[in-house]
């Protein structure tokens, strides 16, 4: 095993939790690029790991910081790229439309019309007549229902499109999404292993994924559990069910539930742990796994500047874990005195009927 300078193996972390051989391999490319060794387009990423005596992950994970940082520009199916400054902003070609709706991350437009100023909000996409994409380079869909038909016409006039949190339906777009899947199952398994056994799934389209994951997950760690789905506006209700812990398909969602049980007098944690997965900066209502909207709009730029032509290409972006007190062990949610005997189903997904659809 190899040993760092600090006595200790090379995948050390200190207190941020970031690895030291991480933090000297982002320093050494940054003086490569000071220095002239590293300019214009970088050679392919084995090469570098190759040159800088590292693994490929450590090397992608260094060069998206730098990206993010300024100090690189990565683009997909062209490489990564030095920019002739670090403060260097991103130049875009035309104006981008913004499909927009009340349930659209306002964090994210704002950060994507901080990268394209040239940029307009369209709240309605029936209102867009044809002739008027023709004054746009791009469209983003950040809505959650946008017709099938109007994909369908950006795809007749070869407008770019990247859709956001949503995977392609019909027809084969750009897409950035966030691995909901895998936050749902670390949090389930967090949960789980905790002594929770009745999960409710709040989602807000029609469709059972998080309760899928929560599902599928609880089933390789225990046989007594139950899954129940609902929407947010009927957590208060769900409640009366029993469940113990409560995982959302967005910080939107979170926020609502919370307001809920507050309104309905159920306490967080101490009746009802609640987790959600979504995007989210700096500011995050609950625990839970999430990603930040900054790094979705540098995907998204990535993609409209470098994806012209071609298959389109789906991004997964990995979150992270945090915790905001908002999710506790069941020896906090049920007395030790009190015993309760509840019969569940693991072949099951319950849709609670609440909802008058």
């Amino acid at each position: 095993m190899k040993i760092d300078n600090a006595g200790q193996s090379g995948g050390r972390r200190n207190a941020s939790g970031m690895s030291y051989k991480f933090q000297r391999l982002r320093e050494r490319i940054r003086q490569a690029v000071a220095e002239g060794e590293l300019a214009g387009k970088l050679p392919g990423e084995r090469e570098l790991a190759r040159r800088f005596q590292v693994n490929a992950k450590t090397l992608s994970k260094a060069l998206t910081d730098l990206a993010a940082e300024g100090l690189l520009q990565r683009s997909i199916g062209r490489g990564t790229f030095v920019r002739s400054s670090i403060g260097e902003k991103f130049e875009p070609h035309g104006a981008w439309l913004l499909l927009v709706d009340r349930d659209s991350d306002e964090e994210l437009v704002n950060q994507l019309l901080a990268i394209n100023p040239l940029s307009e909000l369209c709240p309605d996409v029936s209102s867009v007549r044809p002739s008027v994409l023709n004054q746009f380079c791009a469209v983003v869909d950040l809505a959650t229902s946008t017709p099938e038909t109007f994909f369908r016409d950006l795809l007749v006039r070869g407008v770019p499109m990247v859709t956001v949190a949503q995977e392609p339906r019909t027809y084969s777009v750009n897409s950035v999404l966030l691995d909901s899947m895998l936050g749902a199952s670390q949090l389930t398994r967090q949960l789980i292993l905790g002594g929770h056994r009745h999960f409710l799934a709040v989602e807000q389209r029609a469709r059972i994924t998080i309760a899928d994951t929560i599902r599928q997950t609880a089933a390789r760690y225990c046989d007594d559990f139950c899954v129940d789905a609902c929407a947010d506006a009927d957590v208060a209700q769900a409640a009366e069910y029993g469940p113990t812990a409560c995982i959302c398909d967005s910080v939107k969602s979170a926020t609502r539930v919370l307001e809920t049980l507050a309104r309905a007098g159920i306490s967080v944690p101490e009746k009802m742990s609640v987790a959600a997965v979504g995007w989210r900066g700096d500011e995050y209502p609950c625990s839970g796994y999430f990603a930040d909207p900054r790094q979705q709009a540098l995907a998204i730029s990535e993609i409209l500047t470098s994806a012209k032509g071609g298959h389109p290409v789906a991004l997964w972006l990995a979150g992270i874990l945090v915790d905001r007190q908002t999710t506790a062990p069941m020896r906090s949610v049920v007395p030790p005195q009190t015993e309760i005997t509840v019969e569940l189903h693991s072949s099951q997904v319950r849709t609670l009927p609440l909802i008058d659809r």
